[in-house]
């Protein structure tokens, strides 16, 4: 179902459908089928498009639809939205709404700081480095830079009259003792609580505040604050009454369910261009549909509906999530500069319908073990060239697969193509490798890379009773806890025993 803006009508509304250029070329819907928003009287969207266009960055008419909603204004010159989220899925050009919102922050609206965090600090980084050629590239902008900074941790861009953007990645305590006037969310569908908690309260003191929120298809349990959102959006949508506070707009498709007939109006077909073009703006500038048409031949069903037609995964409530390790717990043995060092051990495990597999590693490292996700894939096919790969890189002591659980089918093969005994644990083995991994997070004995993939099974995972112990078990179908049972395992690959290379299988 398309759902309208709840402050206006459909006819009133811009038109959405897809144009087409004279010389063919099929465009993308540049208004989002989802779109709610307060009403307003003025927006200083445009002066964001014009500056954005001095600097030599021209936005596509999706953006500046973005830049019109999310920055209109009350009577009274203070922002009509408090939160301004985008949901959009990637490659359509996200990045040119946060470049343009900060050129005009820093240059016109005079917002004395504004933070830009990411998930992962590559992204903000290289947001740095775009906004950084956009100011360069237009003399009168340069001029008004004091300094540009790239100390790590003070990653920066100061103007002579004292606004300043600065780039952080998110985590606990980033951002506090900052008092931000504009706070500016990349990769939102990683974005749990820690996170808002250390930066929304930088906000309580600026006369006019405002937050973005920009990121695609919710991947489920990480995706807190954009459920959260998106939840409060359809809300006003369904009363027909906006959120007081919230501008929130999203390109997605709303695929056929089971119980559609065969002549079902209401719902999009994911396999046809329709639905490509409803959910991405940015066909035709930037996508094409021969493009896509190659991501859906590749990707599985589940992954090309969520990562190019916008259909994610919200988690409900907060309190569904991180049931069996606190999300606190697990942040804290984070560690950038985390490795493993030999011997290693590697594990293999994929999700019961086979959609996905991963393989970890775990290592000593200063004491106590790492933990570490080498590959995440849709599929089962890439998994025995990649462990040739990593076998013939690390030795490992061992490889380890539950031969019980889904990848247990791979076993044969596996043996067959590395030339060594797979280790499979038995029942109560892989009890005691939960348990085990259970107590080094809480003893403090294990780091991580803080990797994604990790901490999505992690919030999605929960206990199943196995005999007098447990085993990891997914708390709902949609999580694919593959990446946590294989680093539980290759942890407890370090310390089982294995039979030497050449020796005689006595049993």
């Amino acid at each position: 179902m398309t759902l309208l803006s709840s402050e206006r009508s459909a006819e009133q509304l811009p038109d959405s459908s897809p144009p087409t250029a004279d010389d063919g070329t099929v465009y993308g819907w540049q208004t989002p089928p989802i779109q709610t928003a307060p009403p307003s009287v003025s927006s200083a969207g445009q002066e964001a498009i014009d500056l954005a266009a001095r600097a030599g960055l021209v936005l596509d008419p999706w953006q500046q639809h973005v830049l019109r909603v999310g920055m209109g204004e009350k009577p009274d010159g203070t922002w009509a939205a408090f939160e301004c989220c985008v949901n959009v899925p990637r490659q359509n050009g996200k990045g040119g709404v946060i470049e343009a919102r900060v050129l005009w922050g820093l240059f016109i609206g005079g917002e004395r700081l504004i933070l830009l965090s990411a998930h992962e600090f590559k992204t903000a980084k290289n947001a740095f480095k775009r906004i950084e050629r956009l100011i360069r590239a237009c003399p009168d902008l340069h001029k008004r830079v004091k300094a540009y900074r790239y100390t790590v941790g003070e990653e920066s861009i100061e103007l002579h009259s004292g606004q300043v953007l600065r780039f952080i990645a998110r985590s606990k305590g980033s951002g506090r003792g900052f008092t931000g006037d504009c706070n500016i969310l990349d990769e939102d569908m990683i974005l749990g609580d820690d996170a808002m908690d250390a930066l929304l309260p930088t906000m309580a003191a600026v006369a006019n505040p405002q937050i973005w929120y920009l990121g695609s298809a919710g991947i489920g349990a990480p995706s807190v604050q954009l459920g959260r959102l998106r939840r409060r959006a359809l809300a006003a949508i369904e009363v027909g009454r906006p959120d007081p506070s919230l501008a929130y707009m999203e390109w997605s498709a709303d695929p056929h369910v089971d119980e559609c007939p065969p002549d079902c109006m209401a719902h999009d077909d994911p396999e046809s261009d329709e639905a490509v073009l409803k959910s991405n703006p940015g066909v035709g500038y930037r996508l094409t549909l021969e493009k896509v048409a190659r991501e859906r031949a590749t990707l599985s069903s589940a992954g090309y509906a969520r990562e190019r037609l916008g259909v994610g995964e919200y988690p409900s409530d907060t309190a569904d999530t991180w049931q069996v390790i606190g999300e606190d717990a697990w942040r804290a043995l984070a560690a950038a500069e985390s490795q493993p060092s030999d011997p290693v051990a590697f594990a293999i495990d994929m999700t019961p319908e086979r959609s996905h597999a991963a393989i970890a590693v775990a290592g000593e490292w200063r004491g106590g073990t790492h933990v570490e996700v080498v590959d995440h894939r849709p599929g089962t096919g890439w998994i025995l060239d990649r462990a040739a790969e990593l076998h013939e890189k690390w030795k490992p002591r061992c490889w380890v697969v539950d031969a019980g659980g889904p990848a247990g089918s791979l076993i044969a093969d596996l043996q067959e193509r590395l030339g060594v005994e797979v280790v499979q644990p038995k029942a109560r083995e892989v009890a005691a490798a939960c348990g085990q991994f259970f107590d080094a997070v809480a003893e403090q004995t294990l780091s991580h890379l803080d990797q994604a993939p990790l901490a999505s099974a992690l919030a999605g995972a929960q206990r199943r009773p196995l005999g007098d112990a447990w085993a990891w078990a997914r708390r709902i179908v949609s999580v694919d806890i593959s990446p946590l049972v294989a680093a539980t395992l290759a942890k407890w690959g370090l310390g089982v025993e294995v039979e030497e290379e050449g020796a005689p299988n006595l049993w």
